[in-house]
């Protein structure tokens, strides 16, 4: 475990765990250092702080492809990539300066149910 409960990065992880006990990763990433403030894995060969620093470049470069094509009034809620058997998500920050970064069993996990326990966590991200 890469986290303590006594940061709000911490709390966060630990209250998505206790939502999503099946999850195989989860992190809460930094946008500007793309460091994870706090991580966790149910999977050996999933490295949630590796992936929070390539993770930010996705969210980077879409924030600047919003920005080149002047979407204004608009700001990125979560990125969503699927892959054969696993969902990754990334939901923001209202700032945009935070992300969580989920990663979940295709086949094991509802993506609404997902989204939803992300959606209602992600408020404790805003100190």
């Amino acid at each position: 475990m890469a986290y303590s409960v006594n940061n709000p990065a911490g709390k966060v992880v630990q209250d998505i765990l206790n939502d999503l006990p099946g999850l195989m990763a989860v992190a809460v990433v930094d946008v500007t250092s793309g460091m994870s403030l706090a991580s966790h894995t149910n999977v050996p060969t999933i490295n949630p702080d590796t992936a929070a620093a390539y993770n930010t470049e996705v969210v980077k470069q879409k924030q600047k492809a919003m920005t080149a094509l002047k979407l204004q009034g608009e700001s990125i809620e979560d990125i969503l990539i699927t892959l054969s058997n696993q969902i990754h998500l990334l939901k923001l920050t209202e700032a945009g300066n935070k992300f969580i970064y989920l990663v979940v069993s295709s086949r094991d996990t509802n993506l609404a149910i997902a989204r939803e326990v992300l959606r209602s966590h992600v408020n404790g991200l805003n100190n």
